[in-house]
């Protein structure tokens, strides 16, 4: 098979969210002079993002920008410093997230690429989000939705939306984050990638966890995480366990929140997911002090401080002092 017939094969897969069997294919070509083109690299590099297996990924997008580079391609580059960003984002690495960002950005603005350009700036967005920049992320995310919604892509307003849901729940907008988060399913089921309906749907859970509709967010967490594991998707599956152990907490039944949680920060620091890992850590430490358990507490606490202060997670950081 020649390097374009195995890119174009790779590409399908990962355009139907089937990231399993890209990095099985990946690997079962291993040993063949194609398998190091730098679009293969990234094509792989880009399922293994999706499946949370993040020093893989880094390696392998590091290679392709290498050899992107190299071919003076500076759409390859444009794509790598993109995915690069989003696994140092992962990683808790926001500086070198942002930087990658931006350099995706000016890569696209200077190529034309628009829809990249709303990739990049909705990656922008969320580092500027977690850092406690309200109103620049709220301006960015906005640029996105609008971009991604003038060229058609059902994934990228699936996202932004989710993200946008994200904003108007930490600000007490739950009116504004239903309508968002509404909008995330509808156009993550009309795509019908299960990963990322997976995301929209937990998004929407957790919407109503605040709410106080417990029996509804149940039943979405349940969807959610059957279709992040059959898309292999175990960082959902991860977020889906973050919510549930915040929806028991919210219900006064810290044992469940307990288990809930540790099992998430668990599965967050093998990945080596910073912000997930933070937030369940965060979700322990006050199901433990509920339980009378405040060595341990103190302990799940000083984590997830650690944490959100090496990420610069302003706002995070600040309602974990609050609640400490």
């Amino acid at each position: 098979m020649t390097a374009s017939g195995l890119l174009h094969e790779l590409q399908g897969l990962l355009a139907a969210g089937r990231y399993r069997e890209v990095r099985a294919r990946v690997a079962a070509a291993a040993g063949h002079p194609d398998a190091g083109a730098p679009g293969v690299l990234l094509v792989a590099a880009t399922a293994a993002a999706r499946l949370g297996e993040v020093s893989e990924g880094v390696h392998e997008a590091t290679e392709a920008l290498d050899r992107f580079r190299r071919r003076a391609d500076e759409d390859g580059c444009m794509r790598s410093h993109n995915l690069l960003g989003a696994l140092a984002f992962d990683q808790g690495k926001l500086a070198a997230a942002a930087e990658r960002f931006a350099e995706a950005k000016a890569l696209a603005t200077r190529l034309q690429d628009h829809l990249m350009v709303a990739r990049a700036a909705n990656n922008l967005a969320s580092v500027a989000h977690l850092q406690g920049r309200v109103a620049e992320a709220r301006s960015l995310y906005r640029e996105a939705l609008l971009a991604y919604q003038r060229l058609g892509s059902r994934r990228g307003t699936a996202e932004t939306y989710h993200n946008l849901a994200l904003v108007h729940r930490e600000e007490g907008d739950l009116a504004g984050a239903e309508s968002a988060g509404d909008h995330a399913v509808r156009w993550a089921a009309d795509l019908g990638e299960p990963g990322l309906l997976a995301l929209a749907l937990t998004g929407r859970a957790e919407t109503a966890v605040e709410r106080g509709e417990g029996a509804m967010a149940g039943e979405a967490l349940a969807r959610a995480e059957g279709l992040a594991r059959t898309a292999g998707d175990e960082v959902g599956v991860i977020e889906a366990e973050r919510v549930r152990a915040l929806r028991w907490w919210k219900e006064g039944a810290p044992a469940p929140a307990l288990a809930a949680a540790d099992r998430g920060r668990l599965a967050a620091a093998r990945l080596g997911i910073a912000l997930l890992e933070a937030e369940c850590a965060a979700l322990a430490g006050q199901a433990l002090s509920a339980l009378g358990r405040h060595a341990e507490a103190a302990k799940r606490r000083a984590l997830a401080r650690r944490r959100f202060r090496a990420l610069g997670a302003i706002r995070h950081l600040e309602r974990l002092e609050a609640g400490a």
